[in-house]
């Protein structure tokens, strides 16, 4: 069967646009991908349309809004995800206005789809408190425990992204004066973060008993399975989860119900932020492209701020009852008055 123009637009998007011209991260790739997947499933399942028949002309905005609508209702995904998808979608069709124009207005149309509002969750974060504690969980005793708290408190103490501290290896990791850790961020853009003695001391401890402070070890994973590959996000949220149950179980009042791996990220930038570090720091810390991004660490923090302001102004509030309303007799009280 003669492939259709959407299959080969579509291979040409992701082999080579994305990969050489776009230099997307295999993270986006994949992202991509699994619209896609999602996207095929669904004109075939729901339209009627197999992937042999399934080209560029028969994608149209109804369509393309109908399968939004249907990961949402029917995938149970959040609006999140699906502006992800929607990303996904945008992209492919800016690329492919470019090389095929032949149903340009269609494109448009769907380039028009507007993503969709979504109520911005709370941040959550741990207290400094709530971080010790989380440090306190693994066995300092075994070498897992040894490699544990070294990751959890690097985590903690460079504020990078789940996956950026899976990517680390070896030479990317200064421990030497000035303490430092270089991480590849989104779009593939190299930051250097500094660390603190205490930090370095753990990782040395941890990259000695691990033999990764061999020089022929350089490129090696920093963080490894007994594969030794990197480890993965989900391999690395199953050891912060397992440490934050056994926190909880210590303490449960500082510790969030909702907490993810992210969540030592914005804990490390609310402390910072209450430490009084610039937002501009802050931000190239983070690896945040725009400073609007960091601003929401200050917004989240003014809140709290006034909460605070507001418990200690009802703590000093004059007392509304009529005082007489307590005394038996009326006009002693006046009297003194």
């Amino acid at each position: 069967m003669k492939p259709t123009d959407f299959s080969k637009y579509l291979t040409d998007f992701l082999m080579k646009y994305m990969v050489n011209e776009y230099g997307a991260s295999q993270n986006t790739i994949k992202s991509y991908r699994d619209t896609f997947v999602q996207f095929i499933s669904y004109m075939d399942n729901a339209k009627g349309i197999k992937v042999q028949r399934l080209t560029l002309a028969s994608i149209t905005k109804e369509f393309v809004i109908s399968f939004l609508d249907w990961i949402q209702a029917e995938r149970k995904c959040s609006v999140s995800t699906r502006n992800n998808r929607l990303a996904a979608i945008h992209s492919f069709f800016k690329y492919v206005q470019y090389h095929c124009p032949d149903n340009l207005f269609e494109y448009q149309r769907i380039l028009s789809i507007k993503i969709k509002k979504q109520v911005k969750a709370a941040i959550n974060y741990l207290t400094l408190d709530g971080v010790r504690l989380l440090l306190n969980q693994p066995d300092i005793l075994s070498p897992k425990g040894i490699r544990d708290l070294a990751l959890l408190s690097l985590m903690y103490d460079s504020g990078a992204r789940v996956q950026e501290i899976a990517d680390l290896s070896v030479q990317d990791v200064h421990l030497e004066p000035p303490y430092s850790i270089k991480i590849m961020g989104k779009g593939k853009k190299i930051r250097i973060v500094p660390l603190m003695k205490e930090q370095t001391e753990i990782l040395r401890n941890y990259m000695i008993g691990s033999k990764l402070m061999l020089s022929q070890n350089m490129q090696h994973p920093l963080f490894f399975n007994n594969r030794n590959e990197h480890l993965t996000r989900g391999g690395i949220t199953h050891i912060f989860l397992k440490y934050v149950r056994k926190a909880r179980e210590c303490n449960s009042t500082i510790i969030p119900t909702t907490i993810s791996c992210h969540s030592l990220r914005h804990s490390k930038a609310m402390h910072l932020l209450q430490a009084g570090v610039n937002l501009v720091y802050i931000r190239d810390i983070l690896g945040h492209v725009s400073i609007q991004t960091t601003e929401g660490y200050a917004r989240a923090d003014s809140k709290q701020k006034r909460e605070a302001i507001e418990k200690a102004y009802s703590d000093v509030a004059p007392i509304t009852e009529p005082i007489w309303e307590n005394n038996n007799n009326l006009l002693d009280w006046l009297k003194s008055f």
